[in-house]
């Protein structure tokens, strides 16, 4: 092979201009090896509708929750545009202080969530705002006339000039080559507004001119946002700051700072010289774990959607975005990734849709998918639970098995409406206590719920303790907000349980009328007993009478009424929070397979690396490079020779010798190929691939140079992967 030898060279295979086409091929990829490939098709077509679905939910939650802050971001700059258009007295301290207005845009450490949200706020200011917009990025500007470069380029929406890599002076327009500077910037921004304002007043009346949108107005500020401010070097921020305020008087800028980290950052790049040419306004986003527990809720904790998650799966999930990235982004696109591996591994997946339809498509369902649904673990728990000749029945007589699954259907799709709403009362109930022993936020509750019956652990336990234990007003908050759960929910079996809340709710109320008259009967009532008992053996009578009150207390009506509504809240915990995994064909809906996202998502680039190296054949599936476990190909390329050979060696690795045995795996490849060259240039050209070799292997980690002998190096890893 050419390029089977990495000292070669890096070798780039363009793919076809030919557009793609998804459509049959990427159904037949979609059915892979699966034997059962009857209603293949319908299943890619269901998990492509569904995740469209679930991708307009998703963009329409970030666009609801990144409302008030572009809102905000709006406000702004429309009145730092406006005081500039109308010359007011603001706009003229900030001429004379040379001050640019700035907004500090304090987004989160999820990073990669950050590119999505400039994206979505350059699009509401270029409909509502501004035109002139120049997204910088700190990879992009290295120096002054980079970030200028960069800026012109993107405001002027031209190409860079390539054609003199060392002059970075100029960008290309059209024909004409213009000099990067913010002089060229602000002739640019005037001869721009003149033309859009001459054609403006041709082709507009003056009415239409009055009530014109701010996009329309005669010199929009132009917006400059640098995406990740923490990046830039200090000396370019500096020197575009300075260069800027000079020239705030001829151009409206205005200037946006994406901040992952605290707004105190902008003070410790910049000295107190150049931030005081700022004036900055502060602008904090949601928080990274809000925005995940809303996703959650709505696409879950939901009738709306029928695919679900189970336990482990979303554990997994949650703990990659808690404890990697904190990134959204990457929780959907995982998302995303269980509802492809669901479709593509489980063939009854196909009912994995609104009830209506999947009860329709089980009336049309051959033998073999019968026997699928006879072969899932839930459904044969059922078919053990049910008398003998019902056995017998819905193991042989696919009709009646059709029946009984649609009836199962409906009996899984009325769990998920009822767990949702109970589950929404229970995190109401113990959101609220100490410690939270069930966690602050629902995710962590569904958790503990789809993992084992929640009433048999030790923190529901605790929960329903401090439960009985809570005040008046607290209960009744908590009984009206889980009235407004059930009132709201789609279940048709909280009929009863409503009105039993209510029922609570009003014993409450009479109990506060009761004991207001109390109150001021026991206050009329110890007047006069206190006229009666002020000598010495009256009070040693009540001190005795407190103490064996104490002893055999008996609760009052409140803590009465406290317990019962309590034990019914764990009435309804224990019969509608049941694990999914114990309802019958949960498999259908529920994607539990952690181990396969694990493996795409959890990276783990030693044993990648190990499995590269030691055996090739694995990536680049080339027959020349089979081979036994113990044995060296000659034919494999030359870090993968190293590689091998450097395994059986110890702590510390002589190079002759190492050279030596990678020249003789070497040679009996190369053999005839060697004939036609002198022995001198064949040892220089194997000396320059195995200098190559172990350099890309010392790159890897695997090897270090050795100071304890100049001819050695030392190896850095032990045993196999």
């Amino acid at each position: 092979m050419s390029t089977c030898s990495v000292s070669k060279g890096c070798f780039v295979f363009k793919p076809s201009p030919k557009k793609r086409r998804v459509s049959k091929k990427t159904a037949n990829d979609f059915r892979g090896g699966n034997n059962d490939s009857e209603d293949t098709d319908l299943r890619f077509v269901i998990c492509q509708s569904l995740w469209k679905q679930v991708k307009s939910e998703t963009e329409q939650i970030q666009e609801d929750l990144n409302k008030q802050l572009f809102d905000n971001l709006v406000s702004f700059l429309r009145r730092s545009h406006s005081e500039f258009q109308e010359k007011t007295t603001k706009w003229t301290c900030w001429m004379k202080s040379r001050e640019i207005p700035t907004a500090a845009l304090v987004l989160g450490v999820n990073v990669t969530d950050h590119d999505l949200t400039f994206r979505s706020l350059s699009e509401v200011l270029q409909n509502s705002i501004t035109p002139y917009i120049a997204l910088l990025e700190a990879k992009d500007c290295p120096g002054i006339k980079n970030l200028m470069q960069k800026l012109m380029g993107q405001l002027m929406n031209c190409s860079i000039d390539v054609n003199s890599l060392e002059d970075e002076d100029y960008v290309q327009v059209s024909q004409n080559r213009i000099r990067c500077s913010m002089t060229s910037l602000i002739n640019w921004y005037e001869s721009v507004t003149k033309q859009t304002s001459s054609k403006k007043t041709d082709s507009e009346t003056p009415s239409k001119k009055r009530t014109s949108s701010s996009r329309q107005w005669q010199s929009p500020p132009v917006v400059v946002i640098f995406k990740d401010m923490e990046s830039f070097t200090t000396k370019v921020l500096q020197d575009f700051i300075v260069i800027s305020s000079q020239h705030i008087h001829e151009l409206p800028l205005v200037l946006i700072f994406g901040i992952a980290t605290s707004p105190m950052i902008i003070h410790s790049l910049l000295p107190h010289s150049v931030s005081s040419l700022l004036c900055i306004e502060l602008f904090q986003s949601l928080s990274c774990k809000d925005h995940l527990s809303t996703i959650i809720d709505k696409l879950l904790l939901t009738a709306q959607f029928p695919f679900k998650l189970g336990e482990k799966v979303l554990q997994v999930l949650i703990n990659i975005f808690l404890y990697h990235d904190f990134s959204v982004q990457n929780f959907i696109k995982g998302f995303q990734l269980c509802i492809v591996e669901h479709f593509y591994s489980q063939p009854l997946s196909v009912l994995c849709c609104q009830l209506v339809d999947a009860k329709k498509k089980v009336n049309y369902f051959s033998h073999n998918q019968c026997e699928n649904i006879r072969r899932l673990p839930s459904f044969r728990r059922y078919v053990e639970s049910q008398a003998s000749e019902k056995q017998i029945a819905l193991l042989t007589v696919d009709d009646f098995l059709k029946e009984t699954t649609q009836k199962l259907l409906e009996d899984l799709h009325v769990y998920h409406e009822n767990y949702v709403s109970v589950l929404r009362c229970l995190h109401v109930l113990t959101s609220s206590l100490p410690k939270y022993p069930l966690g602050k936020q629902i995710r962590e509750l569904h958790c503990a719920c789809l993992e084992n019956q929640v009433w048999e652990t030790e923190e529901y336990e605790s929960s329903l303790q401090l439960a009985r234990m809570l005040n008046k007003s607290d209960l009744v908050t908590m009984l009206q907000r889980c009235v407004e759960i059930f009132v709201s929910s789609s279940g048709k079996e909280f009929g009863k349980t409503v009105e039993k809340l209510k029922e609570f709710l009003t014993q409450f109320q009479k109990l506060e009328v009761a004991e207001a008259f109390q109150e001021q009967d026991v206050s009329v009532s110890s007047q006069k007993e206190l006229q009666k008992t002020t000598d010495l053996y009256h009070l040693q009578k009540t001190l005795l009478e407190l103490k064996e009150s104490r002893r055999s207390k008996k609760l009052s009506k409140f803590e009465m009424l406290r317990s019962e509504v309590v034990d019914y809240i764990d009435s309804l915990v224990r019969s509608y929070l049941v694990p999914a995994d114990h309802k019958t064909l949960h498999e259908v809906v529920y994607f539990n397979t952690a181990s396969v996202l694990r493996e795409h998502l959890n990276a783990a680039p030693r044993i990648a690396l190990h499995t590269a190296l030691n055996n090739p054949y694995c990536y680049l599936k080339n027959q020349a490079l089979k081979s036994d476990g113990g044995s060296i190909s000659n034919k494999a390329p030359d870090i993968c020779i190293v590689y091998k050979l450097h395994l059986e060696c110890g702590r510390l690795i002589n190079l002759v010798d190492w050279l030596e045995a990678f020249s003789t795996v070497v040679m009996a490849a190369e053999g005839s190929n060697a004939d036609g060259a002198s022995s001198d240039q064949v040892d220089d050209i194997i000396h320059a691939r195995f200098i190559r070799a172990v350099s890309e292997l010392e790159l890897l980690g695997f090897i270090k140079p050795s100071k304890q002998k100049t001819d050695h190096v030392a190896r850095l890893t032990w045993g196999g992967c």
